[in-house]
Parts: C-alpha cells; sequence; structure tokens
C-alpha cells in the first residue's frame, strides 16, 4: 500500500468513526445551548417524492413525542445529475415506496405518478399551508389527495418557486439532494426506515421516548425447488459490502441459491456521483454498518484499477469454488483494512484470505474476458427496472438496496405461500 492510500484509509476511518460522530454532536449540542436555541429538525419535502408521501404520514406523532421544533421546507425535484436513470427510478420508486408504506402500516402513494398540473397546484397549497402556520394534518390531506387523483381545490393557493427556492438552498446549505430527509445538527435521515436512528438520538437528549421501532419478520422456509436469489453488487459500493454476508445468512436460512452478478460501479458506467450524495452515503453506510456490527472504515477507495483486477480474477475464483469467499475478501479488505486492491500485494492478501493461491491467480490477472459478463449482469439487472446496488432479483421480483432484505424476505415468502398453496 502506498503512503498515501495508508494515511487516507486512516483519515476515513476516523471521519466514519462513532467517536468522531459522538464528538460533533456533543460540539453542537453546546454551540446549540450557548445560543438559546431550540431543538430544531429539519423536514425537507417533496411533493412529487412517493417516499415524501410516507414521512408525512410520520410527522405528527415525531412532533407529539418528542420536544423538538418541526421545520418543514418545501423542495424541486432533485438535480439530474442527483438521480442518474430519473425514469427507472420514478418507476421503481412508486413500487417501492408502496412495499415500504405496507411494512410500515402507511398508505401508500397507489400506483400512478401525478400529473405535472396537479404536482404544481399541490406545490402552491403546500407554499400556502407553510406560510400560514404548516398544520401537518393539512399538509397530509394535500399529499393524500395528490397521490389518489383526487381533485385538489385552487381557491387560496399561492405561487411556490419562492418557498422552493428557500428550501432548496437550505438543502444545499445543509448538504443534501433528496426529499424525504429529516436534518438535525449536522446529520441526514432519510425516509421512514431511518427515522429511528433520529429518533434514538432524540432520545439520548431527554427529549422521548423511542418510538419507532424496525418490524420484525418470520424465518421463510419451504422454498420452491431451484429457487435461487440474484445478487448484484459492485466491489466499490459499500452498501453491497454491508448487505453481502446478511445475504447469504438468509439464503442458508431459506435454503436458496445465490447467484453473484457483480456490475461496474455507476462512475465506471458515466452514471454521476455528486459530492453530496457521496458524502451521505459514506456516513449513512458506517451508521449502518455500526447497527448491524459490520467492520467499516478504513477505506481504501478501489475505483477503477482495483475493480478491474478484481473483477479480472472473479472466474479464476468461481472455478476453484471460492466465488463467495473471493468477493467477501475483496470487499472486507477495501471497507475495512484498508487493502490497497490495484498493486499485487494488496491482491495476494485480499486471495490469501479467500483461501485461493496467488501464484496459480497470477497469470488471470488483468486480462479482460470478465467484461462481457459484467455487461450480461447490469443488463438483466437493468431488465429487472433495477441500475444501482446492492440489488436482489427472485424471478421477476427486482429488489434494491441493502436495507430491503425484509423484502427479499416477503419475496421468499410469497414463493413460499405458493407453494403451500
Amino acid at each position: 500500500m502506498s503512503f498515501k492510500s495508508a494515511i487516507s484509509s486512516r483519515i476515513a476511518q476516523y471521519i466514519t468513526s462513532e467517536g468522531r460522530v459522538l464528538q460533533k454532536r456533543r460540539a453542537f449540542e453546546r454551540q446549540r445551548a450557548r445560543r438559546g436555541e431550540a431543538h430544531d429538525v429539519h423536514y425537507f419535502h417533496h411533493v412529487a417524492d412517493p417516499y415524501a408521501h410516507l414521512t408525512l404520514q410520520v410527522l405528527a406523532d415525531l412532533q407529539k413525542t418528542y420536544a423538538i421544533t418541526l421545520k418543514i421546507h418545501l423542495i424541486s425535484a432533485p438535480p439530474d445529475c442527483a438521480v442518474p436513470e430519473k425514469e427507472a427510478l420514478a418507476a421503481y420508486a412508486l413500487v417501492d415506496a408502496n412495499r415500504l408504506a405496507g411494512h410500515y402500516g402507511l398508505s401508500g402513494p397507489g400506483s400512478v405518478q401525478p400529473e405535472a398540473a396537479q404536482i404544481a397546484l399541490a406545490e402552491a397549497l403546500v407554499a400556502a399551508e407553510l406560510e400560514a402556520g404548516a398544520d401537518i394534518g393539512k399538509l397530509l390531506s394535500i399529499s393524500m389527495n395528490l397521490w389518489s387523483a383526487k381533485e385538489l381545490p385552487a381557491s387560496g393557493a399561492t405561487a411556490s418557486q419562492q418557498a422552493k427556492a428557500e428550501g432548496d438552498a437550505l438543502l444545499s446549505q445543509y448538504g443534501h439532494y433528496l426529499g424525504a430527509t429529516f436534518y438535525y445538527g449536522g446529520e441526514w435521515y432519510w425516509g421512514v426506515d431511518r427515522l429511528h436512528y433520529l429518533e434514538e438520538r432524540l432520545h439520548e437528549l431527554g427529549l422521548g421516548p423511542v418510538t419507532q421501532h424496525l418490524p420484525l419478520h418470520a424465518p421463510v422456509s419451504e422454498m420452491p425447488e431451484d429457487t435461487q436469489i440474484d445478487l448484484f453488487l459492485s466491489f466499490r459500493s459499500p452498501y453491497s459490502y454491508l448487505t453481502f454476508e446478511r445475504t447469504f445468512a438468509l439464503a442458508d436460512q431459506a435454503g436458496v441459491a445465490v447467484n453473484i452478478r457483480p456490475v461496474l460501479p455507476m462512475v465506471m458506467r458515466g452514471l454521476p456521483v455528486p459530492a453530496a450524495k457521496r458524502k451521505y452515503i459514506l456516513a449513512d453506510a458506517a451508521r449502518e454498518a455500526r447497527f448491524h456490527d459490520v467492520p467499516f472504515g478504513r477505506i481504501c477507495d478501489p475505483l477503477g484499477k482495483a475493480i478491474e483486477r478484481g473483477y479480472s480474477l472473479l472466474k479464476f475464483a468461481d472455478e476453484n469454488n471460492r466465488l463467495k469467499e473471493f468477493c467477501g475478501a475483496f470487499m472486507s479488505s477495501v471497507w475495512s483494512a484498508g487493502i490497497d486492491a490495484s498493486t499485487n500485494k494488496g491482491l495476494e492478501r485480499i486471495l490469501t484470505s479467500a483461501g485461493l493461491d496467488w501464484d496459480a491467480a497470477r497469470e488471470c490477472v488483468d486480462n479482460e474476458d470478465w467484461r462481457v459478463q459484467i455487461e450480461q449482469n447490469r443488463q438483466h439487472m437493468m431488465q429487472l427496472g433495477l441500475w444501482g446496488v446492492p440489488s436482489y432479483g427472485v424471478g421477476k421480483v427486482g429488489i434494491w438496496g441493502q436495507d430491503r432484505l425484509w423484502a427479499l424476505e416477503d419475496a421468499l415468502s410469497d414463493l413460499t405461500a405458493d407453494v403451500q398453496n
């Protein structure tokens, strides 16, 4: 490993550590207390975001349960650079938000994206309500009518451009790019499935009890014969690393096989990843790693050469029946051990920890044959309506995200129900 890589991995370890997070929290609370400010929780709302339809439904309980000041901001749609494959995202977000609503006992957005004219009218109504005092019940009524295609009242509506401009500016100032997000004291919480982190933080400050619990699922069993899970991942995705062992644990429990289908990272596929998005992903991945007790933080970014060299060894690992071990070792090495996988020394360490022989692998390194299979994996993922990783495929069902293993369980359980019926 180069000196630069070693220093960078140590810096990443410090930045993502729990100690650093707690240090920044204490500093924020000291400053807030000195200024005599309330516990301001900012919520950013994009009316055409189906996930925001879900978060609106929990705002009243959040405000009632905790001694906070909830500040609601109207924002615009995210910039194109932050949401590649915008049309695919819009279609998938509806499916996923309905799935998420069922998981948390909320009202889903339905199956149809609102029309532009209705979105503009809803924005105007929300802007007017925020100016009048931000009654959460009225905001929720607007959202319910919008997503159920009911007629929205035009009377009293005002232009929303200024409200959105102010919300967009604050969102950017604080360092995010999406709606359905909460911000408190330097940290972001996206959607209802990250809200438990905010609640835990507020509870630790003595502002109220923890009430948001993650739903539990019964183990899946009695799978149809030949059931398989397609796991689409990238060695450069921290979320792929976080879900890898948990996916195999679920598959072992259910008695199903996992097909590992690596794809190129988004950046290497020409899809942009803005700085704010990279920063949020790193902070969120570190938080999720602590939650799931997965080692994380000593990072040596494998973008570029390291990815290509790693992928050039996939066939070798598979032929030696160590594909799972190699993929796991590669990701744990670059995301938790700071190993530079672009070097021979780094690759040797990874292969050895995976139970593979470096001398036998040397002649396979840097071949280009892997690109065909990697592209086929990408095409298969796209056929499921997905483009990001980690993603899962069960038959024709596509699921995206390391925080959607419960949805993968549901998909497997649906197959179980088919067998039993």
